[in-house]
């Protein structure tokens, strides 16, 4: 098979943030080639991108369905093997759905549906399919989040009893204060952003960060909204205790207008032994606290490290490494699945880690709606 894998995109046009997340991504490893995209929903604006970005132009489509059929019609070794999808959340299900059913792999934004009962139709047909799935919870890709991972399941922290995951941002301050803004952005539409939007986009992937680095899975929750409007339907603030067993418990903490704050996703995780603590805005740190000895910093590249770790960092020790590199990781891990080689099953979160968010999200919100009720995980 050729080195580089041919890759379509789906949304991310203009001055899209995820857009241009997903593509350097792409490069970094040199793994994979854009060869075919619908960029935008409208055609001059999808052209006019590919040709900016220096995409060639013959397999910029005018619609999703037209990808399809015209990809469908070339031979295997030409047409896309793997297309990421980074629309608005109400198109995730029926693109990967489709693209699942014509054989093609999928690297798609979370959360991966904007319901349970679709992420299970979706779990269905990529059993069927056969073909390489990820969903980009991107903070899975930091060296120090894969070191801790690692870390935890050798033993390190012992017994797990208490976990703190926080994801703080402001930038809906701007927008929920105006009535207008508020009623017109998709993220604040139930029918586009799906039944939740502050855990919905940022909460969930706290939830996939706790369960991630602990090994452990959520069995139950409790949730506190905020919705600060009564004409608003969308949560912009969230608190959601959490239990994985009788004595493992935690909280799950997001908010889209904590003032002033940036990205601010962080977790802390305590054990018998030790606890961990990472932060997202400072990724390159890693602290291992402890009652009985000084606060250790572990830091990317070093030999110290796991090799999980280590094969998703890219440069010395004492070069910062971010997003673009934390994205670029799962890229890399769903590129050895796709050419059927070895990985490790930290490299890219997966079909299950989508149902698991959605079953999460769906959970929250009937906890809320029920008077702050303690609702059931399913296994």
């Amino acid at each position: 098979m050729p080195k580089k894998i041919r890759l379509g995109i789906l949304g991310g046009g203009g001055d899209s943030l995820i857009g241009v997340l997903h593509r350097v991504a792409s490069h970094i490893n040199d793994n994979y080639q854009i060869v075919g995209a619908v960029f935008n929903p409208d055609f001059e604006q999808n052209m006019a991108f590919a040709k900016e970005i220096d995409v060639p132009t013959n397999r910029i489509y005018k619609d999703f369905d037209t990808l399809i059929e015209e990809e469908m019609k070339l031979p295997e070794d030409e047409r896309i093997q793997v297309c990421s999808i980074l629309t608005p959340n109400f198109l995730h299900f029926p693109m990967a759905l489709k693209l699942l059913e014509n054989g093609f792999s999928v690297i798609c934004e979370k959360p991966m549906t904007t319901t349970l009962e679709e992420a299970k139709k979706l779990q269905a047909a990529h059993e069927k399919a056969g073909t390489v799935f990820a969903l980009t919870h991107t903070y899975t890709g930091y060296p120090m989040v894969r070191q801790m991972r690692e870390m935890i399941k050798n033993g390190e922290l012992g017994k797990i009893h208490k976990v703190d995951a926080v994801y703080y941002q402001g930038w809906i301050n701007e927008i929920i204060h105006d009535q207008e803004k508020r009623s017109s952005v998709w993220r604040l539409d139930p029918k586009k952003a799906g039944i939740s939007s502050c855990i919905g986009d940022i909460g969930v992937h706290a939830f996939n960060m706790v369960e991630y680095t602990t090994g452990l899975k959520i069995k139950s929750i409790l949730s506190d909204f905020n919705y600060l409007y009564e004409d608003n339907q969308m949560d912009v603030d969230g608190t959601v205790l959490i239990r994985m067993s009788d004595h493992v418990k935690g909280v799950i903490r997001s908010s889209q207008v904590a003032t002033g704050e940036e990205n601010g996703l962080g977790i802390a995780i305590y054990g018998e032994k030790g606890a961990f603590r990472w932060e997202q805005e400072n990724p390159n740190y890693l602290y291992v606290m402890s009652d009985t000895k000084p606060t250790q910093v572990y830091k990317p590249g070093h030999a110290y490290n796991s090799e999980l770790s280590l094969g998703g960092t890219k440069l010395p020790p004492g070069h910062p490494e971010g997003i673009f590199d934390s994205m670029a990781n799962i890229y890399l891990g769903v590129a050895k699945a796709i050419r059927g080689e070895q990985y490790d099953s930290g490299e890219y979160p997966t079909m299950t880690d989508g149902v698991r968010g959605m079953n999460f999200i769906e959970a929250t919100v009937e906890s809320h709606k029920n008077g702050n009720t303690w609702v059931e995980l399913e296994d």
